[in-house]
């Protein structure tokens, strides 16, 4: 497909519940960009609901193979369960389409080399992976500082938090995260933290891990003890639990030679010796957004982008480390 200043034409894959929060607001404020044309779910009336919100020209399917048979459309945003998104992404493919598709890349690193090596015949088609927490203008902040030098060499860093997923929650309503899927929410949820991690501090090379499952509801696991060890030295602890909450987590901290940093969604603070204390103010939960804007850029012009396949199975790797890891507690699992 050539480069263009059209807009694109774009179908949602999906109408769960980050298509209608997430995904769909940002679209929306991109509307001189991306058109939405249509809107695919295994169910109609959940399709016709997310249609109803963007206009009475919007087409509805439950049939994916008519919709990626359009040759109007352009690409298309996917946004469907992990265990079955990969058969979608790979289906998007070869029908020619541009891709946007939710984290992670597939649910596995089998299954995602499989559709990198699909992907790589085909490049002329921009697959981005949707990781929004890379796009995060803080975790932006903190990796240019720490490229600039200024804390010095990190050496240690820290990051805690703990998110209950209970009913009522409208990501408790989606079934499918509570069905014992490969990882389950630690690979749903650790998945953005290993992404911000690798933007700031770079490749994760060892790691070692405890894992459990204290919520009967949330299985296979919802809750992560770990350390891992980066490629320039620096020593991370990491907490997280989908299955308590506690209003003392701790943003991410790093700890230099020169300095340290504290991150999280909206701010960056640094602290060096002998100088006042700064907070940098960063736009907050935009992540989505921004990296539509980077997928449109990438179609329109060819302009490169982070959320490469490559970069996604990264992601992915760290988070297969850590759960192999809880298999062999005490022992380093090299990446």
């Amino acid at each position: 497909m050539a480069h263009t200043n059209n807009p694109i034409r774009l179908a949602m894959v999906g109408a769960g519940v980050f298509a209608q929060n997430a995904h769909l607001p940002a679209l929306l404020a991109l509307q001189d960009r991306i058109e939405i044309v249509a809107v695919y779910s295994r169910t109609y009336a959940a399709a016709a609901a997310l249609a109803q919100r963007i206009g009475d020209d919007v087409a509805v399917y439950t049939d994916l193979p008519a919709l990626l048979a359009r040759p109007d459309i352009d690409a298309v945003d996917i946004l469907l369960p992990i265990p079955i998104q990969a058969d979608f992404v790979e289906a998007a493919l070869r029908a020619g389409k541009h891709v946007i598709s939710e984290k992670p890349i597939a649910p596995d690193s089998t299954a995602a080399r499989r559709l990198m090596a699909l992907h790589a015949d085909r490049p002329a088609q921009v697959w981005m992976v949707a990781e929004n927490w890379r796009y995060e203008e803080a975790f932006e902040r903190a990796a240019q500082l720490i490229a600039e030098h200024a804390i010095g060499r990190p050496v240690t860093a820290a990051w805690s938090r703990f998110v209950a997923l209970k009913p009522g929650n409208p990501y408790y309503a989606t079934t499918w995260r509570r069905s014992g899927f490969t990882g389950g929410l630690l690979l749903d949820g650790v998945i953005h933290l290993a992404a911000a991690l690798r933007l700031v501090l770079g490749e994760a090379v060892t790691v070692v891990s405890m894992v459990e499952q204290v919520a009967p509801d949330l299985p296979p696991a919802d809750t992560l003890a770990a350390v891992l060890r980066f490629a320039n030295g620096a020593i991370c602890s990491l907490q997280v639990s989908y299955a308590v909450d506690s209003p003392w987590g701790a943003p991410l901290t790093i700890v230099g030679a020169a300095g340290s940093l504290r991150v999280d969604r909206g701010f960056v603070e640094i602290a060096r010796p002998g100088a006042a204390g700064e907070r940098i103010e960063c736009g907050k939960l935009h992540g989505v957004q921004r990296e539509l804007v980077a997928f449109a850029d990438a179609i329109q012009h060819g302009a490169p982008h982070r959320n490469t396949p490559a970069a996604a199975l990264r992601d992915l790797a760290v988070v297969e480390a850590l759960l192999a890891a809880a298999h062999a507690p005490g022992l380093a699992v090299t990446l």
